[in-house]
């Protein structure tokens, strides 16, 4: 099987507390990604939003909250609802601050588009990641 996984580390000089607030609270989900509905919320479904349209941009479910340490969720986007992925963040405190690495995985269930959806992706993610920085 061709298993297709995007893998983004981000240091952020925070503890992982802060940190873990940018990737679970409404607000500060807001600054770097697409504004959520709502705070995330473990067994919850959840939205984010296109930050001009407001229209529904990615959704799924929160599959697993371990404050501070973890975070998985299923992530689908708009062009491809039926997508069966996940995104998983992991946030170790080291010297100086936070490091948090996220893995997408399960985009080879796209069919034969998987790679370029990785691609688009991958970009996607790096845009994030830079504003992710910045905070």
């Amino acid at each position: 099987m061709n298993t297709s996984e995007i893998i983004k580390t981000v240091f952020l000089p925070v503890s992982a507390k802060v940190a873990w607030g940018y990737l679970t609270e409404a607000d500060k989900l807001a600054k770097w990604f697409h504004p959520p509905q709502q705070d995330l919320a473990d067994g919850q479904d959840y939205a984010l939003l296109g930050t001009d349209s407001g229209d529904k941009m990615c959704w799924g479910k929160v599959l697993k909250m371990d404050p501070y340490h973890a975070l998985s969720y299923s992530f689908a986007i708009k062009p491809f609802p039926d997508m069966d992925t996940e995104v998983h963040w992991t946030l170790d405190e080291i010297e100086g601050g936070t490091r948090i690495t996220m893995r997408h995985t399960g985009l080879e269930n796209v069919g034969a588009q998987s790679f370029g959806l990785s691609m688009a992706l991958d970009k996607g993610w790096d845009g994030h990641f830079a504003k992710l920085r910045d905070i």
